[in-house]
Protein backbone atom coordinates (compact mmCIF):
# COMPACT_ATOMS: atom_id res chain seq x y z
CA UNK A 1 0.00 0.00 0.00
CA UNK A 2 1.43 3.35 -1.09
CA UNK A 3 1.07 5.97 1.64
CA UNK A 4 0.17 9.63 1.23
CA UNK A 5 3.51 10.53 2.86
CA UNK A 6 5.43 8.60 0.19
CA UNK A 7 3.54 10.34 -2.60
CA UNK A 8 4.13 13.73 -0.99
CA UNK A 9 7.86 13.03 -0.57
CA UNK A 10 8.21 12.01 -4.23
CA UNK A 11 6.17 15.00 -5.41
CA UNK A 12 8.27 17.39 -3.29
CA UNK A 13 11.48 16.04 -4.78
CA UNK A 14 10.31 15.97 -8.42
CA UNK A 15 7.48 18.52 -8.77
CA UNK A 16 5.44 16.20 -11.00
CA UNK A 17 1.75 15.52 -10.46
CA UNK A 18 0.37 13.47 -7.57
CA UNK A 19 -1.06 10.91 -10.02
CA UNK A 20 2.28 10.42 -11.76
CA UNK A 21 4.03 10.01 -8.41
CA UNK A 22 1.44 7.47 -7.26
CA UNK A 23 1.80 5.42 -10.46
CA UNK A 24 5.59 5.46 -10.25
CA UNK A 25 5.55 4.32 -6.61
CA UNK A 26 3.06 1.55 -7.40
CA UNK A 27 5.23 0.38 -10.30
CA UNK A 28 8.30 0.49 -8.04
CA UNK A 29 6.57 -1.41 -5.24
CA UNK A 30 7.02 1.53 -2.89
CA UNK A 31 10.79 1.81 -3.49
CA UNK A 32 11.50 5.56 -3.58
CA UNK A 33 14.79 5.30 -5.50
CA UNK A 34 13.25 3.05 -8.14
CA UNK A 35 10.23 5.38 -8.42
CA UNK A 36 12.61 8.31 -9.08
CA UNK A 37 14.29 6.28 -11.85
CA UNK A 38 10.89 5.46 -13.37
CA UNK A 39 9.89 9.13 -13.38
CA UNK A 40 13.25 10.14 -14.88
CA UNK A 41 12.82 7.59 -17.67
CA UNK A 42 9.25 8.73 -18.23
CA UNK A 43 10.27 12.42 -18.37
CA UNK A 44 12.87 11.59 -21.02
CA UNK A 45 10.26 9.76 -23.12
CA UNK A 46 7.82 12.68 -22.80
CA UNK A 47 10.50 15.21 -23.73
CA UNK A 48 11.46 13.14 -26.79
CA UNK A 49 7.83 13.06 -27.99
CA UNK A 50 7.57 16.85 -27.69
CA UNK A 51 10.99 17.62 -29.17
CA UNK A 52 9.71 18.23 -32.70
CA UNK A 53 7.19 20.84 -31.56
CA UNK A 54 8.00 24.50 -32.30
CA UNK A 55 9.56 26.36 -29.37
CA UNK A 56 9.45 29.99 -30.47
CA UNK A 57 9.03 31.67 -27.09
CA UNK A 58 11.18 31.61 -24.00
CA UNK A 59 13.52 33.79 -22.00
CA UNK A 60 17.00 35.28 -22.22
CA UNK A 61 18.91 35.20 -18.92
CA UNK A 62 22.12 37.15 -18.35
CA UNK A 63 24.58 36.55 -15.51
CA UNK A 64 27.85 38.33 -14.77
CA UNK A 65 30.56 37.75 -12.21
CA UNK A 66 34.00 39.32 -12.28
CA UNK A 67 35.56 39.12 -15.75
CA UNK A 68 33.00 36.65 -17.14
CA UNK A 69 29.40 36.96 -18.31
CA UNK A 70 27.01 34.44 -19.83
CA UNK A 71 23.80 34.55 -21.84
CA UNK A 72 21.24 31.72 -21.81
CA UNK A 73 18.43 31.37 -24.35
CA UNK A 74 15.94 28.86 -22.98
CA UNK A 75 13.08 28.20 -25.40
CA UNK A 76 9.52 27.02 -24.86
CA UNK A 77 6.27 27.02 -26.85
CA UNK A 78 4.23 29.79 -25.20
CA UNK A 79 4.65 33.05 -23.32
CA UNK A 80 2.56 31.53 -20.53
CA UNK A 81 5.26 28.93 -19.84
CA UNK A 82 8.01 31.55 -20.35
CA UNK A 83 6.62 33.23 -17.21
CA UNK A 84 6.24 29.97 -15.26
CA UNK A 85 8.15 29.82 -11.97
CA UNK A 86 9.69 26.40 -12.66
CA UNK A 87 10.75 27.46 -16.16
CA UNK A 88 12.38 30.66 -14.85
CA UNK A 89 14.22 28.74 -12.12
CA UNK A 90 15.47 26.27 -14.72
CA UNK A 91 16.80 29.09 -16.91
CA UNK A 92 18.57 30.73 -13.96
CA UNK A 93 20.03 27.42 -12.77
CA UNK A 94 21.44 26.71 -16.25
CA UNK A 95 22.90 30.23 -16.38
CA UNK A 96 24.56 29.68 -13.00
CA UNK A 97 26.18 26.47 -14.27
CA UNK A 98 27.41 28.23 -17.41
CA UNK A 99 28.86 31.07 -15.33
CA UNK A 100 30.50 29.01 -12.61
CA UNK A 101 31.54 26.03 -14.72
CA UNK A 102 31.30 26.47 -18.50
CA UNK A 103 28.89 26.75 -21.42
CA UNK A 104 29.73 23.14 -22.31
CA UNK A 105 28.85 21.98 -18.81
CA UNK A 106 25.45 23.74 -18.98
CA UNK A 107 24.72 22.09 -22.34
CA UNK A 108 25.74 18.67 -21.02
CA UNK A 109 23.61 18.94 -17.90
CA UNK A 110 20.62 20.56 -19.63
CA UNK A 111 18.69 17.42 -20.74
CA UNK A 112 18.49 15.90 -17.25
CA UNK A 113 17.40 19.27 -15.85
CA UNK A 114 14.92 20.05 -18.63
CA UNK A 115 13.14 16.68 -18.95
CA UNK A 116 11.39 16.76 -15.52
CA UNK A 117 10.12 20.29 -16.26
CA UNK A 118 8.79 19.15 -19.64
CA UNK A 119 7.01 16.31 -17.83
CA UNK A 120 5.53 18.72 -15.30
CA UNK A 121 4.61 21.59 -17.65
CA UNK A 122 3.75 19.70 -20.82
CA UNK A 123 5.59 21.86 -23.37
CA UNK A 124 8.70 21.39 -25.43
CA UNK A 125 11.63 23.12 -23.73
CA UNK A 126 15.14 23.36 -25.13
CA UNK A 127 18.37 25.14 -24.37
CA UNK A 128 18.75 27.03 -27.65
CA UNK A 129 21.89 29.04 -26.89
CA UNK A 130 24.58 29.30 -24.25
CA UNK A 131 27.07 32.07 -24.90
CA UNK A 132 29.85 33.40 -22.73
CA UNK A 133 32.29 36.28 -22.97
CA UNK A 134 35.22 37.41 -20.87
CA UNK A 135 36.71 40.87 -20.66
CA UNK A 136 38.24 43.68 -18.70
CA UNK A 137 34.95 45.63 -18.41
CA UNK A 138 31.59 43.92 -18.96
CA UNK A 139 28.11 45.39 -19.20
CA UNK A 140 24.76 43.69 -19.80
CA UNK A 141 21.31 44.74 -20.96
CA UNK A 142 18.09 42.73 -21.07
CA UNK A 143 14.96 43.87 -22.89
CA UNK A 144 12.03 42.27 -21.04
CA UNK A 145 13.83 38.93 -21.04
CA UNK A 146 13.22 38.65 -24.80
CA UNK A 147 16.56 40.08 -25.97
CA UNK A 148 19.91 40.29 -24.25
CA UNK A 149 23.30 41.83 -24.92
CA UNK A 150 26.69 41.55 -23.21
CA UNK A 151 29.41 44.03 -24.17
CA UNK A 152 33.11 43.74 -23.41
CA UNK A 153 35.30 46.86 -23.31
CA UNK A 154 38.94 47.65 -22.70
CA UNK A 155 38.87 50.72 -20.50
CA UNK A 156 35.77 52.69 -19.62
CA UNK A 157 33.43 51.38 -16.96
CA UNK A 158 30.45 49.08 -16.42
CA UNK A 159 27.88 51.86 -16.96
CA UNK A 160 29.40 52.65 -20.36
CA UNK A 161 29.38 48.97 -21.33
CA UNK A 162 25.74 48.72 -20.23
CA UNK A 163 24.81 51.80 -22.30
CA UNK A 164 26.41 50.30 -25.39
CA UNK A 165 24.62 47.00 -24.68
CA UNK A 166 21.33 48.89 -24.67
CA UNK A 167 22.32 50.68 -27.89
CA UNK A 168 23.05 47.34 -29.62
CA UNK A 169 19.70 45.91 -28.50
CA UNK A 170 17.94 48.95 -29.99
CA UNK A 171 19.97 49.47 -33.18
CA UNK A 172 21.08 45.90 -34.02
CA UNK A 173 24.30 46.72 -35.90
CA UNK A 174 25.51 44.24 -38.52
CA UNK A 175 29.18 45.22 -38.23
CA UNK A 176 31.50 46.73 -35.63
CA UNK A 177 33.69 48.80 -37.97
CA UNK A 178 33.42 49.69 -41.66
CA UNK A 179 36.49 47.52 -42.34
CA UNK A 180 34.33 44.46 -41.60
CA UNK A 181 31.87 45.20 -44.43
CA UNK A 182 32.33 42.57 -47.19
CA UNK A 183 33.21 43.89 -50.65
CA UNK A 184 30.19 42.12 -52.14
CA UNK A 185 27.90 44.08 -49.82
CA UNK A 186 29.49 47.35 -50.98
CA UNK A 187 29.00 46.31 -54.61
CA UNK A 188 25.36 45.45 -53.91
CA UNK A 189 24.87 48.89 -52.34
CA UNK A 190 26.45 50.57 -55.39
CA UNK A 191 24.07 48.67 -57.63
CA UNK A 192 21.14 49.64 -55.41
CA UNK A 193 21.85 53.38 -55.47
CA UNK A 194 23.40 53.79 -58.96
CA UNK A 195 20.11 53.98 -60.84
CA UNK A 196 18.71 56.48 -58.35
CA UNK A 197 21.82 58.68 -58.72
CA UNK A 198 21.82 58.43 -62.53
CA UNK A 199 18.19 59.56 -62.67
CA UNK A 200 19.13 62.75 -60.80
CA UNK A 201 20.48 64.24 -64.05
CA UNK A 202 23.44 65.74 -62.20
CA UNK A 203 26.94 65.95 -63.78
CA UNK A 204 28.97 62.74 -63.54
CA UNK A 205 31.38 64.03 -60.89
CA UNK A 206 28.42 65.12 -58.71
CA UNK A 207 26.76 61.75 -59.28
CA UNK A 208 29.90 59.99 -58.01
CA UNK A 209 29.89 62.08 -54.82
CA UNK A 210 26.17 61.45 -54.37
CA UNK A 211 26.72 57.71 -54.76
CA UNK A 212 29.57 57.69 -52.25
CA UNK A 213 27.45 59.70 -49.81
CA UNK A 214 24.49 57.33 -50.09
CA UNK A 215 26.69 54.26 -49.63
CA UNK A 216 28.42 55.86 -46.63
CA UNK A 217 25.09 56.76 -44.99
CA UNK A 218 23.68 53.30 -45.68
CA UNK A 219 26.58 51.51 -43.98
CA UNK A 220 26.86 54.00 -41.09
CA UNK A 221 23.41 52.86 -40.01
CA UNK A 222 24.62 49.24 -39.95
CA UNK A 223 28.04 49.79 -38.34
CA UNK A 224 28.22 50.06 -34.55
CA UNK A 225 31.07 52.56 -34.20
CA UNK A 226 29.54 54.79 -36.90
CA UNK A 227 26.00 54.77 -35.49
CA UNK A 228 24.57 57.76 -33.64
CA UNK A 229 24.44 56.83 -29.96
CA UNK A 230 20.82 56.27 -28.92
CA UNK A 231 21.10 58.28 -25.69
CA UNK A 232 22.86 61.19 -27.41
CA UNK A 233 22.45 61.26 -31.21
CA UNK A 234 24.89 64.19 -31.41
CA UNK A 235 27.80 61.74 -31.11
CA UNK A 236 28.63 58.33 -32.56
CA UNK A 237 29.31 55.24 -30.48
CA UNK A 238 32.92 55.44 -31.66
CA UNK A 239 33.24 59.00 -30.34
CA UNK A 240 31.57 58.00 -27.08
CA UNK A 241 34.18 55.30 -26.57
CA UNK A 242 37.07 57.56 -27.56
CA UNK A 243 35.94 60.26 -25.11
CA UNK A 244 35.86 57.67 -22.34
CA UNK A 245 39.31 56.30 -23.21
CA UNK A 246 37.78 52.92 -24.04
CA UNK A 247 37.90 50.50 -26.96
CA UNK A 248 35.29 47.98 -28.03
CA UNK A 249 36.43 44.39 -27.41
CA UNK A 250 33.39 42.32 -28.37
CA UNK A 251 29.77 41.46 -27.66
CA UNK A 252 27.12 38.74 -27.71
CA UNK A 253 23.50 39.34 -28.67
CA UNK A 254 20.50 37.04 -28.80
CA UNK A 255 16.75 37.51 -29.03
CA UNK A 256 13.77 35.22 -28.71
CA UNK A 257 12.24 34.06 -31.97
Amino acid sequence: MISTEQIKELRDSTGVSIMQCKKALEEAGGDMEKALMILKKKSGEIALKKADREANDGIIVLKKEGAKAVLIDLSCETDFVARNEDFLKLANDLADIALRESAESAQAKAPDMINPIVQKIGENIKLSKVRSIEGEVLGTYSHNGKAGVIVSLKGGNEDLAKDISMHIAAMKPEYITKDEIPKERVEMAKELFSKEVQESGKPEDIQQKMLEGKISTYFKEATLLEQAFVKNPEITVGTLLKNAGATFAGYVYEKIG
